[in-house]
C-alpha cells in the first residue's frame, strides 16, 4: 500500500486510477473527433483541449471513486465492476452536462459527451477484462511473514483469505506460545538465521503477532530482519492499515499514545474544515430548500405530528447540544423519552419517513447544526447521552471519539451498514477511532464521495 495523506491506497486501486485516468482522456479525445468529423469541422492540435479533457477525465474519475468502483468486489468480479461503472459513467456525464451551462470553456458540448460516454464504457471495461485478475491477483499483494502461531496469528491468517486483502501470509514462525493453533508454523528454533529465512521467502513484511510479548520480543531477530530491507510492523499497525479501522481487540494506550496521528486540531487543517462546512452548509439549505418544504408537506400528509423534532446529542467534547431532523417516526416511538435502538423494519417509521431515510433526506436539517459550528459534515455519528453513559462503559476508548466534531456522514457511515447493538457500536467505534487519529481534508473528500454510494445503495439503513 502507498499512504497518500495519512491515508493507506493498495497499489493495485492506485494504478487502476491512473490507467482509468488516461483512458478516460482519450474517451473524451475519441468523442471530440468523432463529433467534429459529422460536422465537417477542422481538428485542431491536441493542446487547444486540454482544459475539456481534464474536466471530463476528473468528473467521471470523482463518480468513480463516488459510487465504489475501486472497492474490493469491483477488483474480485466484472460484473459488479461493470455495474458500478455504468452508473458512475451516467453520474459524470450528467454532472459534466451541468457543468457545461455554468462554464461552458472547460468542459465538451453535450453531443461531445454522449460519444466520449460511449468510448469510455468500452475502454474501462476492456481494461477490466485484460487486468482485473491481475489486479485482484497475487501480483500486488505483499509478501509478509508473520512471527507468531497463536491466535492473533490466525487473525491474520483469515484476514489474508478475504476478498480484497492486499497481503498473502508466506510463512509462519512459531515463537513462545503456549498454544499453537497454526499446524503450518516453522518452530523459531528449527531456524538457524531468521533474518535469511524472511529473505529466501522473498516477504516484504514481517509482523510481530506474539501473544505475550512481555520479555519476549526477539529484539536481534527483529533488527537483522530491519537491516535486510524488509519492513517490520506490530500487529495493531498493520491491521490498522489493513482495515481502515483501530482494533479493540489489540491496542493498548501506549500504542494509541506513541503511534502517529489524532493532528485534527492543527490550525490549517481546523480552519479549511469550518470554512468548508460553512460554505456547504448554506449552499445546501439554499438550493435543498425546495426538497425540504415538499418533505414537510408529505410528513404533515402521511402523519399526525410536528414537521421537524429535536434531539439531544452529545458532541465535541462530550458537550451536549440539540439536532434538528425531519420525523420519520410516530410522535408516540418512543415512551417517556426512554432512548430505544432502532430496529431493522422498524414498525415506528412512518411511510414517508421511510422514504425519508432511505435517500437521508431527514438529514438535510442537520446542515443548520453544521452551520452553528456543533457539527461538521464529516465525523463520527453523535449518539443519544443514555446510549452514550452505556457505551463508554462497555467500550474501551469510547469517550475518544468525542475529541474530534460530530459529522453528518463519517468513515463508519460508508463502511460499516447500519447498526443498532453493542456489537455494531464497537465495530463502529474502530472506524471512528481511525478517522480521528487519521484526519485530513483529503479523508474527508473520500467520505463526501463515498456517501454517493450509501445514498444510492443505502443497505442497512433505518
Amino acid at each position: 500500500m502507498i499512504r497518500l495523506f495519512k491515508h493507506y491506497i493498495p497499489y493495485a486501486v492506485l494504478l487502476l486510477g491512473l490507467l482509468d485516468v488516461v483512458l478516460l482522456m482519450v474517451a473524451a479525445e475519441l468523442g471530440w473527433i468523432v463529433r467534429a468529423a459529422q460536422i465537417d469541422m477542422l481538428v485542431e492540435p491536441i493542446g487547444n483541449r486540454v482544459p475539456q479533457l481534464l474536466s471530463f477525465a476528473a468528473s467521471l474519475e470523482l463518480a468513480m471513486i463516488a459510487v465504489g468502483v475501486y472497492g474490493a468486489e469491483s477488483l474480485q468480479s466484472l460484473r459488479f465492476a461493470a455495474a458500478r461503472l455504468l452508473v458512475a459513467i451516467s453520474l459524470g456525464v450528467i454532472v459534466l452536462a451541468l457543468l457545461f451551462f455554468l462554464v461552458p470553456a472547460i468542459t465538451f458540448w453535450r453531443s461531445n459527451l454522449l460519444y466520449a460516454m460511449g468510448f469510455a464504457t468500452v475502454l474501462l471495461l476492456l481494461l477490466r477484462i485484460l487486468a482485473g485478475k491481475t489486479l485482484g491477483g497475487q501480483v500486488f499483494k505483499r509478501r509478509v511473514v508473520v512471527l507468531g502461531a497463536g491466535a492473533r496469528a490466525a487473525r491474520l491468517k483469515a484476514l489474508s483469505r478475504t476478498p480484497g486483502a492486499a497481503f498473502v501470509v508466506v510463512g509462519y514462525v512459531a515463537m513462545v506460545e503456549a498454544k499453537q493453533v497454526i499446524p503450518e508454523a516453522i518452530a523459531r528454533d528449527a531456524i538457524h538465521n531468521l533474518a535469511d529465512h524472511v529473505v529466501l521467502l522473498n516477504a516484504s513484511e514481517v509482523v510481530l503477532a506474539l501473544e505475550e510479548r512481555r520479555n519476549a520480543l526477539p529484539l536481534k531477530d527483529l533488527l537483522r530482519i530491519k537491516t535486510t530491507g524488509v519492513h517490520v510492523n506490530e500487529l495493531s499497525t498493520f491491521l490498522e492499515r489493513e482495515t481502515g479501522r483501530v482494533d479493540l481487540d489489540t491496542v493498548n494506550p501506549s500504542w494509541l499514545i506513541f503511534s502517529d496521528g489524532f493532528s485534527s486540531g492543527r490550525a490549517f487543517s481546523s480552519m479549511f474544515k469550518r470554512l468548508f462546512d460553512v460554505t456547504v452548509s448554506l449552499v445546501l439549505l439554499v438550493l435543498m430548500l425546495p426538497l425540504l418544504v415538499l418533505a414537510a408537506a408529505a410528513i404533515k400528509v402521511d402523519s399526525r405530528g410536528p414537521v421537524f423534532y429535536r434531539q439531544r446529542r452529545i458532541g465535541l467534547y462530550s458537550l451536549g447540544f440539540d439536532i434538528v431532523k425531519l420525523r420519520s417516526m410516530r410522535v408516540d416511538a418512543e415512551v417517556a423519552g426512554t432512548a430505544v435502538w432502532a430496529e431493522k423494519d422498524d414498525p415506528r417509521i412512518t411511510r414517508v419517513g421511510r422514504v425519508l431515510r432511505k435517500l437521508r433526506i431527514d438529514e438535510l436539517p442537520q446542515c443548520w447544526s453544521v452551520l452553528k459550528g456543533e457539527m461538521s459534515f464529516v465525523g463520527p455519528r453523535p449518539e443519544r447521552p443514555q446510549f452514550v453513559e452505556d457505551l463508554e462503559q462497555q467500550l474501551p476508548y469510547y469517550a475518544e471519539r468525542h475529541m474530534v466534531k460530530p459529522g453528518i456522514t463519517g468513515w463508519a457511515q460508508i463502511n460499516y451498514p447500519y447498526g443498532a447493538s453493542i456489537e455494531d457500536a464497537r465495530q463502529k467505534l474502530e472506524y471512528d477511532l481511525y478517522y480521528a487519529k487519521n484526519y485530513s481534508p483529503f479523508l474527508d473528500l473520500l467520505i463526501l464521495l463515498q456517501t454517493v454510494r450509501v445514498v444510492i445503495w443505502p443497505e442497512g439503513a433505518r
